[in-house]
């Protein structure tokens, strides 16, 4: 259901949309939404398993998982090698998802950004924080974009586009410091020109952006199976 079409947007509060969606009794429940901490919310107050489709600024587990499985499948072990991460890391619940993910798996993982998208603390997750882009992608065996998300920024945090993909984009030249066979990968939506050139999102044998997406749709189907078992279990259908 749409938020713009639903009870909320008639004053209805997110406690009150949890009670009614328990009441439905669903096997399950997908969530976006547009604060941090919602989906924890209503978690809390339904007695179905919850999955989280990215909360604010927060996390969006599924697409650390899909990212994750998109690696190994290209690499093999994602232990031992050094993943790094550009663009507006400070709006990004793709980053923190992936952060979380791939430092538990072993990885070095490394961030850059401009210094006004950087957030505070970050270093405490583990990564290794660069502010200079090509000095970040020395070595690297992986190189994940982030979109720039203009919608959740509130002032500039950027000169203007054109300025950020001069000292934040990836195109050819910036993709040989990396390793010979590093990895392209963007979560997408792409701003092609603003964070990545056209012939680097579309490299082939590098790029692993369309795999991202056909990964994406294995892994929420897993997430989808895993979580409903118990509910199939009991009607007598699994």
């Amino acid at each position: 259901m749409h938020a713009s079409q639903s009870s909320l947007k008639k004053g209805e509060t997110l406690i009150d949309t949890a009670m009614t969606l328990n009441a439905m009794r669903a096997d399950g429940i997908v969530i976006r939404h547009a604060s941090s901490g919602a989906v924890q919310l209503i978690s809390d107050k339904v007695d179905c398993p919850v999955l989280n489709a990215g909360d604010g600024t927060h996390e969006h587990p599924t697409q650390a998982l899909l990212d994750a499985l998109t690696i190994q499948r290209r690499k093999g072990e994602i232990a031992g090698l050094t993943i790094t991460i550009c663009g507006d890391v400070l709006h990004s619940r793709v980053a923190r998802s992936n952060i979380i993910c791939l430092t538990t798996l072993g990885a070095q993982v490394r961030v850059v950004s401009p210094p006004a998208l950087m957030p505070a603390g970050i270093e405490e997750f583990g990564v290794t924080t660069f502010t200079d882009f090509n000095t970040a992608l020395d070595g690297s065996d992986v190189v994940m974009m982030l979109r720039l998300q203009n919608e959740r920024m509130q002032g500039d945090f950027i000169p203007s586009p054109r300025e950020y993909f001069h000292l934040y984009g990836l195109d050819e030249r910036r993709l040989a410091l990396a390793k010979p066979d590093a990895l392209i990968m963007h979560p997408g939506p792409m701003n092609r020109g603003v964070e990545i050139a056209s012939n680097v999102a579309d490299m082939a044998g590098r790029s692993a952006i369309t795999e991202q997406v056909e990964m994406g749709v294995a892994v929420r189907m897993a997430c989808l199976d895993i979580l409903t078992r118990k509910a199939r279990a009991v009607e007598g259908w699994a």
